[in-house]
């Protein structure tokens, strides 16, 4: 069997158990308009696909290769990129767009204030692509320094909950600390001009701040935090459109298949989609894990945990059950 054979195998092995797991196979798609468009050689309906500027979705937006292949079913393909994943749930719960990825913390959040939403896969963890920072010339040196101390983040991102693993392990109070709660662009500003002591931030932002400010690593998710990269989809979505996801899902497993190989073609996309230089983005990218997964067993006990963190310090209206955010599996994959 060539490298090539068993890739093709393994991706489609991983699709299987991906639709498999969230209910959503389907066996095929009926004759319907986006069949009829399809003959026709013409795009009848789009997908709306929220990303931001990190992750697979950013490549897969800079190859192209998921346009050709919707064309096919007669459906065309919006990008809107976001700032960060708590706005870009927002954008899924109120219907401007249908898909997206997003870190640990956002779909919690999500889901505390009602958001009809749906896993339908992740990426493997990557603890490493996100940081708690502190400029170059700073006092601050263990996380138990940051007791008293103004940090900037995005709140209800990723990085949230990796401030709350980071304090526990210092035996630091969250009410010890005061959180600035900014978005990415804002936070770094207010990084560089030294009106909050410490900064946690994710890649690319994270490699920016490393590169261009020679921000110093207090503490990164090594040790702390999984920071899986999730695929969620309105629930609605997911139900009528099985056929698209599984399309979509299909041509992130070939980009994880082709970005795990191609660090230098990875760094030029993603240079070209960020506006970020070439040095930056290829730091992040080192840091990336590829390979879309189910969202398994674990996955969720990990999701869980992190909901029941912002449920005992009242971060979140409500507890939540993370697995009530899965379709009910229907059918289980043969092949």
């Amino acid at each position: 069997m060539t490298h090539r054979h068993a890739q093709r195998l393994s991706r489609r092995t991983t699709l299987g158990l991906l639709f498999a797991a969230a209910g959503v196979m389907a066996a095929g798609m009926p004759v319907t308009a986006q069949a009829q468009a399809q003959a026709k050689g013409e795009v009848q309906v789009q997908m709306r696909i929220g990303y931001q500027k990190y992750g697979t979705l950013t490549l897969l937006k800079g190859r192209g290769t998921l346009e050709k292949r919707l064309a096919e079913q007669g459906v065309g393909v919006k990008w809107t990129e976001f700032p960060a994943g708590p706005v870009l749930l927002e954008g899924l719960n109120v219907g401007s767009i249908d898909f997206g990825t997003v870190g640990e913390a956002p779909p919690i959040f999500a889901q505390a204030a009602g958001a009809n939403l749906v896993y339908v896969g992740n990426e493997p963890a990557s603890p490493a692509s996100e940081a708690i920072v502190v400029p170059k010339g700073s006092g601050l040196r263990t996380l138990a320094d940051l007791k008293g101390k103004k940090i900037a983040l995005n709140k209800g991102s990723n990085v949230h909950y990796l401030l709350l693993k980071a304090l526990e392990k210092a035996g630091v109070a969250y009410a010890d600390i005061q959180p600035v709660f900014l978005p990415p662009a804002d936070a770094r500003a207010a990084f560089e001009r030294g009106s909050v002591d410490a900064w946690a931030i994710w890649d690319p932002f994270l490699a920016a701040a490393e590169k261009q400010l020679g921000a110093r690593v207090l503490a990164d998710g090594k040790g702390l935090v999984a920071n899986y990269q999730f695929y969620l989809a309105s629930r609605t979505y997911a139900e009528k459109n099985p056929e698209i996801l599984r399309i979509v899902l299909d041509e992130v497993a070939k980009v994880d298949d082709w970005g795990r190989n191609n660090p230098e073609e990875v760094a030029t996309i993603l240079s070209a989609q960020t506006g970020l230089g070439k040095d930056v983005v290829a730091l992040a990218a080192s840091r990336y894990a590829y390979g879309v997964k189910p969202v398994s067993v674990d996955v969720i006990a990990s999701q869980q945990r992190v909901a029941d963190a912002f449920s005992s310090l009242k971060l979140i209206p409500k507890p939540i059950v993370v697995k009530d955010a899965l379709l009910p599996v229907k059918q289980v994959a043969t092949k």
